[in-house]
């Protein structure tokens, strides 16, 4: 399982995504431990932050949160990326993700 981060403004954790996919889904963990990170396959391109859109969408969707409570902390123009979460807790993001 990817580390999650706990803060005062919610919980943060890597994600690689993966543009243009046949469609938006978790494929899976890339690496071990604390250097570990979620892929994300997006159907969407990586154009006018139509990826970005996706990704904050679908992570919104899974977790059953508002999309203003999903942001991109770093890495708007990169396939690395570290999102956070704000209004849920790290043992709810877990839960949420291994069901996928």
């Amino acid at each position: 399982m990817i580390p999650l981060r706990e803060t005062e403004l919610g919980v943060s954790f890597s994600v690689r995504v993966q543009p243009r996919a046949s469609r938006t889904a978790v494929a899976g963990v890339l690496g071990e431990g604390e250097t570990a990170v979620l892929k994300v396959a997006l159907a969407a391109p990586p154009v006018e932050d139509r990826a970005n859109e996706a990704l904050i969408r679908f992570f919104a969707e899974i977790l059953e949160v508002p999309r203003s409570a999903v942001s991109i902390v770093s890495g708007d123009r990169s396939r690395n990326k570290l999102v956070r979460i704000s209004g849920i807790k790290p043992e709810t993001i877990r839960k949420k993700l291994v069901q996928l």
